[in-house]
């Protein structure tokens, strides 16, 4: 299977269970677990990070990311697996 299987060129999202995933969802949360590993990310800009990846979570629930990658960072999959 290709990305363009999944979501065409022309096509920015798409419904998986009544939630709208878009293109680049899987790109933006990777940076957001970047940014969180880097020991420099302290205060607002740590809470911003977290904030996202918690934003993220439908989306990458729907589309099955956490039933085949595990997240490395105990403390981020611990973070994650507390979400709603």
């Amino acid at each position: 299977m290709h990305a363009q299987d999944i979501l065409p060129d022309n096509v920015n999202e798409v419904q998986i269970n009544g939630t709208t995933i878009r293109k680049g969802s899987v790109g933006a949360f990777l940076a957001n677990v970047a940014a969180f590993g880097d020991p420099a990310l302290t205060g607002p800009d740590r809470d911003a990070v977290l904030s996202d990846i918690a934003a993220a979570l439908p989306a990458l629930r729907a589309l099955g990311l956490f039933d085949v990658l595990e997240i490395r960072s105990p403390e981020l999959r611990a973070f994650v697996e507390a979400q709603p």
